[in-house]
């Protein structure tokens, strides 16, 4: 059936049209407009005309859904209902975010929008001097910017909604690394134009020097008028705050409770793996020492650029391996970069997808805090999940099926446990097709298993103030039963149990407070994943194919949670 100017398809290209045009960083990471120099209105005003176009946005869905009705046209394409459902559900989710005011606290050690705006320069085009002359622009551009996120973080201060002073501090450190002054150096803008054209050459360095300048002005401000405002602001959301969040980032109204006992059975079944795994590794050392004699003594690359060319391989071995057996990649979906990420990030590695033409590839970046050592044997199964057959072989998947889907349905409605959920499931899927067989390698598939089980205990636990189980911990967590989760817990609970060094633990515990909810999508995502692919499999029986049920769960677009499993069921 051809697509008419009310199908939901059709009102949802429309929304991100009208988006792009109001909100430059999403034309850019779209790959639209290049040589456009503006950067997001992060002010209040700037916040509420988004608001506004998703409330148009949605009384045009409900104008379309009650003339359907009345005509009585009959059932809608399956492509148009998900469309449809996924289009009102996100819009709602966003809406009540926006109309709780909890955009007057977005300030966070990952994804604020402090952080998205630095990467709209990481996605732009830089292989003309009409490009650079953009990059020039918004350098310039950066300080009003600025301006308008702190008057949003202002209001937040007048209206009495602000962030715990444990975000502003991690915030701050960043800005450190961002401006110079933690090394000293010139800073991450002078480095970005470093490579700029002569004949731009000093266009772009006083542009990254305007730059360089407000991103301090903005420090100072956080540390001498946020930083003691915020002060006794705690930690913890409490539980509504805590839902409208996981929902947005969930696509789905959850049960705390259930996901929080379930968690805890997910980390007993883990902790008994990765026991047996760590015997094969070095017999009686049992699992936190093992993982200490692999970092220090197991499989390393020095230096971040051989790292950088090691990932590169893994993503291309797998690519090579998987393309005709498993998946079909095919085209430019086979184009992935490895790279280092900008000084200043957060500790997580993570993946920016392809512009919708391909002409900007799918990037997988690594996070190096300073280190120059890097051990192997935990970053493999991570370079599955940010790679292929990961984030990039789902994003690039979609972004080739828009000529069926709506352009919404492949970015702006991408739901996050959706995309942590198949990420974490293809972790689990190289697993179970014998990717992971060395034992130290598979030890850190299982470890980065074990994070995300945390994950889900510590987030849920931190937000909801939660108590620690009687006799679910392990022996040498039996003192705890019955305390409430705090930060110190949460970090004590995985250093005991995961193999991450303090910087990451304090980066990963300072996301989940400021980002309450998210971190749950990876493990509840992937438990969506495996129930619609064994549903599917229960179904068809002999007749099923995990190639063609891939192909076709990675074509459907985007989904929440509440959708995810069904859909994948019927395939």
């Amino acid at each position: 059936m051809p697509e008419t100017s009310h199908s939901p398809r059709r009102i949802a290209d429309d929304h991100v049209a009208q988006v792009a045009a109001l909100d430059p960083s999403t034309a850019t990471r779209l790959g639209l407009h290049p040589e456009d120099d503006r950067l997001p209105d992060l002010s209040p005003e700037g916040h509420e005309a988004l608001a506004e176009l998703s409330r148009r946005t949605l009384a045009v869905l409900d104008a379309a859904e009650k003339e359907a009705a009345e005509k009585e046209t009959g059932a809608q394409e399956p492509a148009d209902r998900d469309c449809a459902r996924l289009l009102r559900e996100r819009l709602t989710a966003e809406l009540a975010v926006h109309d709780a005011g909890d955009g007057f606290l977005q300030l966070r050690n990952v994804n604020s929008p402090l952080h998205r705006v630095r990467g709209v320069f990481t996605l732009m085009p830089t292989d003309t001097d009409e490009h650079w002359a953009a990059v020039a622009g918004r350098l310039r551009n950066l300080p009003g910017t600025l301006d308008g996120y702190r008057a949003t973080l202002t209001e937040g201060i007048t209206r009495g909604l602000l962030c715990a002073p444990r975000q502003a501090r991690a915030v701050i450190g960043q800005l450190d690394a961002w401006t110079g002054r933690s090394d000293g150096g010139a800073g991450w803008f002078a480095g970005f134009v470093a490579d700029g054209p002569a004949g731009l050459r000093a266009e772009l360095d006083t542009a990254a020097e305007r730059a360089t300048a407000a991103v301090d002005v903005f420090r100072d401000w956080l540390r001498t008028t946020y930083l003691p405002a915020a002060d006794g602001t705690p930690d913890a959301v409490g539980p509504e705050r805590y839902q409208r969040s996981a929902r947005w980032a969930n696509g789905a109204d959850l049960d705390p409770a259930e996901a929080y006992a379930w968690a805890w059975e997910e980390f007993h079944r883990t902790a008994a793996e990765m026991r047996a795994e760590s015997e094969r590794v070095l017999p009686g050392a049992g699992v936190r020492a093992t993982m200490d004699h692999l970092n220090e003594h197991g499989h390393a690359i020095e230096g971040e650029e051989n790292i950088r060319a090691w990932l590169q391989q893994i993503i291309d071995e797998a690519i090579d391996a998987l393309d005709g057996t498993h998946f079909d990649i095919s085209g430019p979906m086979r184009r992935v970069e490895a790279r280092i990420a900008p000084p200043g990030s957060s500790g997580a590695p993570y993946y920016t997808g392809p512009s919708l033409d391909f002409t900007r590839p799918g990037r997988t970046y690594l996070p190096t805090l300073g280190q120059r050592t890097f051990p192997t044997w935990e970053i493999v199964s991570t370079w599955y999940h940010e790679g292929v057959p990961g984030h990039h072989l789902q994003t690039a998947r979609w972004t080739a099926s828009a000529d069926r889907l709506s352009t919404y349905q492949i970015t702006l409605g991408a739901v996050s446990a959706n995309k942590e959920g198949w990420a974490l499931y293809a972790e689990r899927l190289m697993d179970e097709l014998g990717f992971l067989t060395d034992p130290a390698r598979r030890l850190g598939y299982l470890d980065k298993q074990m994070l995300r089980i945390i994950r889900v205990i510590v987030d849920i636990g931190m937000h909801l103030r939660l108590a620690i189980p009687a006799g679910t911990a392990g022996n040498d967590w039996s003192s705890h039963a019955g305390e409430r989760w705090t930060p110190e817990l949460a970090d004590a609970f995985m250093a005991a149990h995961h193999g991450s060094e303090a910087p990451r633990r304090t980066s990963e515990i300072d996301r989940y407070l400021g980002w309450p909810g998210q971190a749950i999508g990876y493990k509840l995502g992937e438990r969506a994943w495996l129930e619609g692919r064994e549903a599917a499999r229960h179904r068809l029986g002999p007749a099923f194919d995990l190639r063609t049920w891939h192909m076709h769960a990675l074509s459907q677009g985007s989904l929440g949670l509440d959708d995810l499993t069904a859909n994948l069921a019927a395939l």
